[in-house]
């Protein structure tokens, strides 16, 4: 039998432009003499369409979408990811379904067992579970269809489990189940398609089963889908691997058992048992190699492109302060949507340096993209002179370093609006935990591009980009961290060393260790409690942040909910 994983990108609530890609595929599944094409996971509405869920219009459309691709399914199979009504009973009206489809009818339709409601998931608000688990024959093997989640619960491979039941190992007792035909929709962070790798390869191997796994790609909002979808055969050998960050469509045949000439395996042989807890462990900054680093490159081009593609934009606007935050934003915008439409903007003031500018500049030209100079100074002395009756008697602090920050927001914002391009917020993973950043300020934009990468990471990532291609200065990347909001300012006049603070923000926000816990790694405890009482005390900036692509396995936005009126931290 002659399979195909059609790898597309959709788009929540686009029901035309997600049906014209499954007909595209059924139609060259078609040319290809395949079988069956296996779609991700909810591909007729888009993933995740949350409270769009809700609304009867939008199921509606979601029945005739799905009506008109069972329809479209002439001489050829079809897995697809859709919603099914509920009969009756208690609890959310709808399920997440997979049908199989043929020659213009579903022959059998399977819902979701297991949903997911950690980290960004929320699926037990929308969806009823499955009352029951089938397998149906599919060319001449009895074949199971199940949906992401419910191959995520083997109780040979975690070494910690989330559900009672596991759908896979039911079936194959119950059903005699010989293939999987799986639909999924699992966003990428870093580790996450090895992970998925040696879980499905596990599987394989343990029940003897052959397995076909289809994983959305794309970027929908905050989330990025990093595809990787594969099939396995019943001894565990990867068959086929469809490309990451991109659209791909994979065809392998079951009966020879025979690997795509194509397939390649980029992981490693063996998963450490201690990887095995309840859900894929938070990244180890040291450990990120040529590999990820490319991966969380690809991702956050991926997820910055669909973003605003999706939303309507075609062009960017970044500030552009000779740093290397807004360096590293400035290349993966120039990758994500051509450097002809990606625009930046210096906004010098009395502390800005002239190697910064030159940085800057240099940036640009290496880029090939537009750079705009707009000095801040006189509309910063008019607000100054604005605010001097009732500032008068007050000392300088903070207020006026802030000012020149909400100066240069208001002033890209104003160029957003009137060029229709989408400000990019430059600001990174650990400014934003510890609120180093100014609200209405350097946090003005439509997307955090780097808002989920920790600083030590933007280094790592600068300096592999510069290595492969030279863009960013290297000034950039070896001169001091400064926001040069006040004369001879570093980082480090506010912050702990990066070195220290990265590892314990990691510590306390992936791994979510107890003060007491990251002090017993070595750290101090005046430094740790510090660092905590910031990133409780700066929830509030964050509530108000651009959504922030996520690459890690613990971003903020969905996937971290904490109350910002709340003194749980006293206690700490």
């Amino acid at each position: 039998m002659r399979i195909a994983l059609a790898q597309i990108n959709t788009t929540v609530g686009d029901f035309s432009g997600n049906l014209a890609r499954i007909r595209h595929a059924l139609d060259r599944g078609r040319r290809e003499e395949v079988d069956v094409i296996v779609f991700p996971e909810l591909a007729i509405p888009g993933y995740p369409s949350e409270d769009l869920l809700e609304r009867e219009d939008f199921l509606r459309e979601i029945e005739a979408s799905t009506a008109a691709a069972v329809a479209a399914t002439k001489d050829i199979g079809m897995v697809l990811g859709t919603v099914g009504r509920a009969n009756g009973g208690d609890g959310p009206p709808i399920h997440n379904s997979a049908l199989f489809a043929r020659d213009g009818r579903i022959i059998h339709r399977q819902d979701k067992s297991l949903l997911p409601t950690y980290d960004v998931f929320d699926e037990a608000r929308y969806f009823r579970p499955a009352s029951a688990r089938s397998a149906v024959e599919i060319g001449g093997r009895r074949a199971a269809l199940l949906v992401c989640e419910d191959l995520w619960n083997d109780a040979a491979f975690w070494e910690e489990r989330r559900y009672a039941i596991d759908p896979v190992a039911e079936l194959i007792e119950t059903q005699q189940v010989e293939l999987i035909l799986a639909i999924s929709a699992s966003p990428y962070s870093v580790g996450k398609p090895e992970f998925r790798y040696h879980m499905l390869r596990h599987t394989a191997l343990r029940f003897g089963v052959e397995i076909a796994y289809t994983n959305l790609v794309g970027g929908n909002t905050t989330l990025i889908f990093d595809g990787g979808s594969m099939a396995f055969d019943r001894r565990g050998r990867l068959l086929a691997m469809g490309k990451l960050f991109d659209e791909d469509f994979v065809v392998f045949d079951t009966e020879t058992e025979s690997r795509a000439t194509s397939v390649s395996i980029p992981f490693r042989s063996e998963l450490p048992r201690s990887r095995r807890s309840s859900e894929p462990a938070p990244y180890d900054p040291d450990a990120v190699g040529e590999r990820e680093l490319e991966e969380i490159f690809d991702a956050l081009v991926l997820g910055t492109r669909d973003f605003l593609h999706k939303s309507g934009f075609d062009r960017a606007l970044i500030g552009l302060s000779g740093g290397i935050d807004s360096a590293l934003v400035a290349v993966i915008a120039a990758r994500a949507l051509g450097a002809e439409n990606v625009t930046g903007v210096a906004l010098p003031s009395r502390y800005s340096s002239k190697g910064s500018i030159d940085d800057a500049e240099a940036l640009a030209s290496a880029l090939g993209i537009e750079l705009l100079h707009i000095p801040i100074e006189e509309t910063f002395q008019a607000t100054l002179e604005t605010l001097a009756p009732v500032f008068a008697g007050l000392p300088q602090d903070v207020t006026e370093e802030n000012l020149q920050a909400r100066v240069r927001g208001l002033l890209l914002m104003a160029l957003s609006n009137k060029r229709g391009a989408m400000l990019l917020a430059t600001g990174n993973k650990s400014e934003l935990a510890t609120g180093y950043s100014t609200l209405y300020g350097d946090m003005a934009g439509g997307l955090a591009v780097i808002g989920d990468v920790p600083k030590l990471l933007v280094y790592r990532l600068s300096r592999w980009i510069h290595r492969k291609e030279k863009i960013i200065p290297l000034s950039t990347i070896e001169k001091p961290p400064s926001a040069e909001l006040r004369p001879n300012q570093r980082d480090q006049d506010t912050l702990p060393p990066y070195e220290i603070l990265d590892p314990i923000l990691h510590a306390y926000i992936e791994e979510r260790q107890s003060i007491e816990a990251i002090v017993d790694l070595g750290y101090e405890r005046a430094t740790v409690e510090r660092v905590a009482r910031w990133v409780h005390d700066t929830e509030y900036k964050r509530k108000q942040a651009a959504p922030i692509l996520r690459v890690t396995s613990k971003a903020f936005g969905p996937g971290r909910r904490f109350p910002i009126v709340e003194r749980f931290r006293r206690q700490s």
